[in-house]
Parts: structure tokens; sequence; C-alpha cells
């Protein structure tokens, strides 16, 4: 009797080997392929189209072998992109919401048509993308583009948006910045270094000329840009479009490290199992760092061995990963690091087994600055104070999993980790209707849910976008080094003398740290008062105040920030008459206007305290069994350059939004009528406002623009000046990286909008810009 040669279930678990791969498993992808001849061209104004030049380059599998060839485009093609979606957006915008959403929703059953095909070509990309989760991306915002008209009345879509994407972005990642710029009516061009199956939208009618497809470097792009790439790519995107008034918010999809916890409280195999799955996967979008509890670090350690035994090697992209990947791991154990490999190390070859790095410290290479490979880091921690100290270790703020069968210390943990995601029992779970920001060097905007669309969206009362313009030739370098104007001598005569005012840190009325004044003039010109000239030494000194004190800050209930608020406003109307008569001496308005100045700011504190418990996340309803929470954060300590006109009203303004979320601020005053801001200190002092919450710094604007750049632990800037301050900060501000908003002052004025006037709209975008995002997964049985 002949031998049967079929394995039975038992004897396949024993040796875990890989199945015999089909040999059918792409073959609709390769016929599409052949169909097109293994050339994909531009994807312009509805069709596929050759490059200017001719010009092409090939795209490869992870075995080398030649999938097909893509062209590579000029600047002509790039022009000609520009103008196919800008033609794109006049008809797609004439559209009603309606049909744009039923738009959006032809292209669900044209996906079912060709969703083997396209998930084959992601396989072939190693990027593999589930076609039920392009769906249901598709009918989200389907029915974001449906209801734009009735619950963002008051916004307007920016018009054509560029994306840009690195040859690792997941098709997933790229359709969540493509379709709701789509749903709230703009179009968008998309710039990618691979191209992944455009065809599908090519089915969709009245959708076609909405979006093209070229190969190009990022720096040669001039349009608006919402950026979704490598962050390495994003510094060199900002550097390149300083200048340009071009907004850039970067988004890196790729490349971040995530820690992967592990409590004593948690189910071991389950976690095992999922960190095996996560960590050696084909082709990882992040990297994960394993921190485990001491008293089950042994368990852990024993399951990873049984799980990775008799695993095959994984096949690196070269001989030159291969090095580098041998060098973290020798590198690895001279530190003390010990190693647990699936199988035996082959000597040479393009090959490497599966690696857990068992005790490296923190500041390990491999920690800091892993490799691509298979080597998955290892780390102890003894309480949860230290698995959060782990976890913010990283310089990436993106995802972070956490597994325990604790509820309460898995939301707590999850509270105090500063990410974008946290998977609670889980990890890479995603869902369009969440909102998720990068936090840290992990970007500086919010994809998914209703938050995701406003950054495709601006206020409607606020001004047009200032038109494109040349970047300025000036030396980085040099900027802000001006020495400051001379001090002018006081009158002899005491009863005379211009009055010196003090500057605001840490709680307390002081000089510089310099010791030196400014003179302020009043509008007609001569001498009015004296003012501190602060410097970099006076931004340490209130930067270290508020770090210590934005913590505490940011735990307080919003009703108590809110009586906080209230209070302040209650102290401005006690000091009316002295805060209008700095105003009228300041800037030469009459009484009656500077009171009416003063009453606003009074009415503007008080809709900043209603604003802070009226506005929150909360649960969201989801697809899947389970919960998932949505969580404003606060951003931590933010620099304020503030804007000449409405001195007072534009401080008080800026203020309430940032205090009101949770931040803590250094606001520098308008360098030509600084007297309102310095009057205001007053109410600062008899406020409840916790020492060092609020700071201001007067001296040279751009000096202290410099000094507030380059301060590591201010993660964001509100900049009202010159077009050479907007420049310099959008070249600077990339590492660490920091959230900008930028404003140039036309003809003496804020170039953006009338501050008595603020409508609803603005408010609002502008308490968005002061809080970062947070999703927490909760999965259930």
């Amino acid at each position: 009797m002949a031998v049967s040669s079929t394995k039975t279930v038992y004897e396949i678990f024993q040796s875990m080997e890989y199945g015999p791969a089909a040999t059918s498993s792409t073959a609709t992808a390769q016929a599409w392929l052949e169909h097109r001849s293994r050339s994909l061209g531009l994807f312009i104004d509805g069709k596929f189209v050759c490059s200017a030049d001719g010009r092409s380059c090939s795209l490869a599998d992870s075995k080398g072998s030649i999938v097909c060839s893509t062209a590579c485009a000029e600047e002509a093609d790039i022009s000609q992109c520009a103008s196919s979606a800008v033609n794109g957006f006049k008809s797609w915008s004439s559209l009603s919401c309606n049909e744009r959403a039923k738009v959006l929703l032809r292209l669900v059953s044209v996906l079912g048509q060709h969703g083997q095909c396209l998930s084959e070509l992601c396989e072939l990309c190693e990027a593999s993308c589930a076609t039920a989760a392009l769906v249901r991306l598709l009918q989200f915002y389907s029915s974001w583009a449906q209801l734009r008209d009735t619950l963002l009345t008051d916004w307007t879509p920016l018009g054509v948006v560029a994306v840009v994407t690195s040859k690792d972005c997941p098709l997933y990642s790229l359709l969540l910045k493509v379709l709701p710029a789509l749903a709230m009516g703009k179009t968008h061009t998309d710039i990618l270094i691979t191209i992944k199956c455009i065809q599908i939208f090519d089915m969709g009618k009245n959708i076609k000329a909405l979006l093209s497809s070229t190969t190009k470097e990022p720096c040669s792009l001039w349009l608006y840009k919402n950026v979704s790439l490598l962050f390495e790519d994003g510094v060199m995107l900002c550097k390149a479009t300083a200048g340009m008034r071009v907004p850039v918010a970067v988004s890196p999809c790729v490349g971040s490290t995530c820690p992967f916890i592990i409590f004593e409280s948690a189910d071991i195999n389950s976690a095992v199992d999922e960190v095996m799955e996560a960590a050696f996967r084909k082709k990882k979008e992040v990297f994960w760092v394993l921190c485990v509890q001491e008293s089950v670090v042994d368990s852990v350690v024993a399951h990873l061995r049984l799980r990775m035994a008799k695993m095959k090697c994984v096949t690196l992209p070269s001989e030159a990963n291969r090095e580098r990947v041998d060098a973290a791991v020798q590198e690895a154990q001279q530190l003390g690091a010990t190693l647990v490999q699936s199988c035996a190390d082959p000597t040479s070859g393009a090959q490497y087994p599966s690696t857990v790095l068992c005790g490296v410290a923190p500041s390990s290479p491999c920690v800091l600055d892993p490799c691509p490979g298979p080597l998955l880091p290892l780390m102890t921690f003894r309480s949860n104070t230290e698995a959060v100290t782990l976890g913010n270790h990283s310089p990436h703020g993106q995802a972070a999993s956490i597994w325990t069968e604790d509820l309460t210390l898995a939301l707590e943990t999850a509270q105090r980790l500063s990410v974008g995601s946290v998977w609670v029992n889980s990890h890479s779970i995603c869902d369009p209707c969440l909102p998720v920001s990068g936090h840290k060097d992990s970007g500086t905007c919010t994809d998914g849910g209703q938050e995701g669309l406003y950054q495709f969206l601006r206020p409607s009362s606020s001004s047009p976008p200032l038109p494109r313009s040349s970047p300025v030739s000036m030396d980085y370098t040099q900027f802000g080094t001006e020495t400051s104007p001379p001090i002018i001598p006081a009158e002899s005569d005491p009863a005379r003398a211009p009055q010196s005012h003090l500057q605001f840190v840490a709680g307390k009325a002081c000089k510089s740290v310099s010791g030196c004044s400014v003179a302020v003039q009043p509008p007609g010109g001569g001498l009015l008062a004296y003012c501190p000239d602060g410097g970099r030494k006076d931004v340490r000194n209130a930067v270290e105040a508020a770090v210590k004190v934005q913590p505490g800050w940011m735990k307080k209930s919003p009703s108590a920030r809110a009586q906080s608020l209230y209070s302040l406003a209650k102290g401005l109307e006690a000091k009316r008459r002295d805060i209008a008569a700095a105003i009228n001496t300041q800037t030469g308005l009459s009484m009656d206007e500077a009171e009416k100045e003063v009453e606003l700011s009074i009415t503007r504190l008080s809709v900043w305290a209603a604003y802070c418990d009226k506005v929150q996340g909360g649960a969201l309803p989801m697809p899947n069994s389970g919960s998932a929470l949505s969580i404003p954060e606060a951003l931590g300590v933010m620099g304020v350059v503030l804007p000449d006109y409405n001195p007072l009203l534009s401080m008080v303004t800026v203020l309430g939004a940032t205090i009101a979320t949770g931040n803590a601020v250094i606001m520098v005053p308008s360098q030509k009528y600084p007297l309102p801001v310095l009057a205001f200190i007053k109410v600062l002092q008899s406020s409840d406002l916790p020492a060092g919450l609020v700071n201001v710094i007067t001296g040279s604007r751009d000096q202290l623009t410099v000094a507030l750049a380059n301060h590591s632990v201010i993660k964001a800037i509100w900049y009202w000046g010159s077009a050479e301050g907007c420049q310099y900060l959008q070249y600077t501000c990339t590492s660490p990286l920091k959230t900008l908003r930028l404003c140039e002052d036309q003809e003496g004025k804020d170039g953006e909008l009338d501050w008595t006037r603020c409508r609803p709209s603005f408010l609002e975008e502008m308490w968005r810009s002061t809080v970062q995002w947070k999703s927490v997964w909760i999965p259930t049985a």
C-alpha cells in the first residue's frame, strides 16, 4: 500500500512549516499588468499618459524580479497634473453633496469588481490591504460628503491638495488622505513614489478628472501640500517649501518606533502570539519594542522560544541590509543583550533569523534607531510608571499596544502615553471613524473621524490664502541676531521719567535676565515707556516654569479650567479703565474704541470659558465588537508671537484658546504695541491661574522667535509677523517637529481676520489647533 504524503493536523502544528504557495495567487494582477504591457504611465485627466520625456523606472518585488515599469514625471507633467486637478475642482465642487456622495458610493461596487486584482497588486508590493477596509473607508466618507453642507456650513474647502507618499506608504493610509478631501468637495493631486493601482478610480464617473498620479521627487512641488511620508522626507519638504506660503502637514505612516507593553496581569499566550505576528511580519509599517514587566519576563521569553522554534529565516531586501542587521546585533550584544533566535544564523546571503534582543537598555541604538530587519528589542520594567516612561522614551508617538486584563490599569496607562493610537489587548486595528494625531515627531495633522476633515477646510469667515510667493533670500543663521534698539536715557526730572514696565515669568513680574530695556514709542513718536528686552534665557526660564505646571493644569477638570477663565474675565472687568487707558495711550485709539476692545476681550474670555466643557471626545460606534474612545489632549507648552492689530483682544483670544484646552503658553507681545499686554499682567497676578502657566516676554520679535523655535520642549508656535519670520519658522521647526500656525502681516493688519468679528467656525478652528487627538481601542469577546 502506498504511503500517503498528506500530513495530519498534529504534524502540521508540530512542524509549523509554510504551506505550498498557490501558483495562481496573483493571476488576476499579472493579467492586468500584461494588459498594460507591464508599463504604467502617469494618471492625468482620467487616463494613463506617458511622461514628457519618456523616462521610466522599474518596480521590483521582494525577490528582485521586475514587476513593471512606471513613468517618471518632469516639470511639464507636474504642471499638466495641476491644471487637470484645478479643472476637475470646478466641476466637482459644483456638484451637490448628494451627487458627490453617490459618486463615492458607486466606487464601492467598482471596488468589489476589482478587489481581487487590487489585493494581488498589493501583495506584489508586500503591502497587503484588505478590500473590506477600503470599502469601509468609502462608505464612511461618502456619508460625510452627504452631510457636509448640513454639519459644516461655516467651512470652505481649500481647493487642490497634493499628497506626497513614500514607496512604503500603505494604500489604506493613502486613501485616508484622498477620500476625506474628495468628500469635502476638493480635488487631489497624488504625487507617488510608487503607483498603487489607480484604475479603480478610472471606473468611477465624474471622478476621473479629480485624481492625477505622477512620480516625482517631493521637493519639486509648489501646490498646497498635505504630506504623508517618512519623517526624513517630511523634513526635506518643509525646508524646500519654506517661504512659499505653502502649508505643510506631516503624518509619517511608516518607520516609527512603538512600544508593545505586557503587564503581569496579561494573557501571556495571546500577547506573545500577537507580538510575534506584529514584529516578524514580512513588511512592517512600524518598529515594535517589547516592554515586559519583570515578574513575567521569564514566562514571556519561554513562550517566545516556543513560538519561534523552527521558524524560517526572513529574506532581507539586500546584503547591505544584512550587514546593518549584523552590526546592530553585535552592538546590542556588546552592551549586554542576549539573543533568542528562531534558527541558526546563515553565514552569508540576504537572510536573517527572527531575533529577540533580551535585556537591551533604553539608550541602545537598536531601540532609538532600529534598522529594518527581523529584530525585536525586549526591555523590562517594574511598575506602571516605569512602563509609561519606557513607552514615551521614543521620539515618535504614533501608537502603542497594551496587554493586561485590568481595564483600570489599561486606561490609566493609555492616558499617560504620548501616542496617537492605543490598542488594548490588540494591535494595528484601524477604522476611519476615529481621529488619530501624530504625537511628538510622528506628525502635525489629524487623520480619520470628523476631526480629520478640518485639515482640508478653512473657516468661511477667514480671508483667502495669500498667493504663492518665492522664498526670501536669507541667512537662517543670522535671523534674529540684530542688536536691540538703544536705550533712550530717562528725563532728569523723576516726575517726567517714563514708566519702566516688567515682564511676567513663572508667576512673577520681573526684569529680563540681561537687565536691559527697550524704548516704547507713542503713535506720534517720542518716548512713552520702557519694557524689558527679553532673550533666550528668559524663554528658557519661562519654559522651565511652564513644564512644571502644565501637566497638573491639563489634569484639572474642564469645569475647573472654565472657572479660572471666568475669574480672569472678572479680573479684566475690574481693571477695564486702566487697560483701556493703556490702549488709548499706546495705539492712539479713542477711549470709546479702547473701552469697546476691553469689553470684547471680556466677552471673548467668557466664550473660551464656556468652550472648556462643551467640546470633548467620547465613545464612537464601531463596526466590529468592542469599544473605542476619542480623546482630545493638550499639545503641551506653546509659544505665541502676537500681532500688532488689536493688541489686547488678539492676546486674550489666543490666551483663552490655549489654556482652555490644558496648554501652557509663552506669549511675546507686539513689539510695536506692548503696553496693553503688559497692563494685563496685573490681571494675571490677581487671578487663580497656576504660576508659570502664562508667561509674557517682551523684546525683539525676531530674537524671541528664534529662541522659541530652537527650544525642543515647545510643541507648537503661533506666529503673526513678517514673511521672513514665517519662512524661518517653517525651515527651522523640523527637528524636533513643531506644529505651526503662521500669518503674515499685510499692510499693517494680520492678513487673516478681523479680531472683533470672530465667527464660531474660526474659534472652533483655533480650538482644534490647540489639541492633538488620541484613540483608545478596547476589544470585547
